[in-house]
């Protein structure tokens, strides 16, 4: 079994898979009165014109408690439309992406996400499943809602052992 260390989730070391949800810096904009900053449009949705092009929709993901190291050994894309995951939990969570290598996965990549951090996937991005750190973890995801095959998984052989 191969191995990788996962590293610290940056908008810059993620940004061929994706955004990074944060603030940092000033809000965009004061709103409420002056008692709220809004940080604007930090994630590109994008869902695919074929099949009806679909609609975003908001679930509620609850996901167990995983340990590190992890194996890693499924990934999994959707090929019609962007996935967004906030945590709704104070927790860390392992996020894992690849490439895309010829419709198949290339070397996998891990990131620790801090709490307060969330992801915005671009479609057609391979990724792991949902791995809360410290508890499980309770995330809104904004997703592809719609007529159309939008899921693909791939069995990793062998696994890749993802360490801190």
């Amino acid at each position: 079994m191969s191995g990788i260390t996962a590293e610290a989730l940056t908008a810059e070391a993620f940004a061929p898979f994706g955004e990074v949800l944060e603030i940092s810096g000033s809000p965009d904009k004061i709103i409420n009165q002056g008692k709220c900053g809004r940080y604007h449009d930090l994630a590109a949705m994008d869902f695919a014109a074929e099949n009806g092009g679909g609609r975003a929709g908001i679930s509620l993901f609850h996901a167990e408690l995983r340990e590190m190291p992890y194996t890693l050994d499924l990934l999994e894309r959707h090929p019609l439309g962007s996935q967004a995951f906030i945590p709704m939990s104070p927790s860390r969570f392992l996020v894992t992406v690849a490439e895309d290598m010829g419709g198949r996965p290339g070397t996998p990549r891990a990131f620790i996400a801090r709490a307060g951090q969330g992801v915005n996937l671009h479609r057609n991005v391979w990724h792991g499943v949902l791995c809360p750190l410290d508890g499980s973890g309770l995330y809104g995801v904004i997703d592809r809602i719609g007529e159309g095959s939008n899921l693909e998984e791939c069995w990793l052989d062998p696994p890749v052992l993802i360490s801190a």
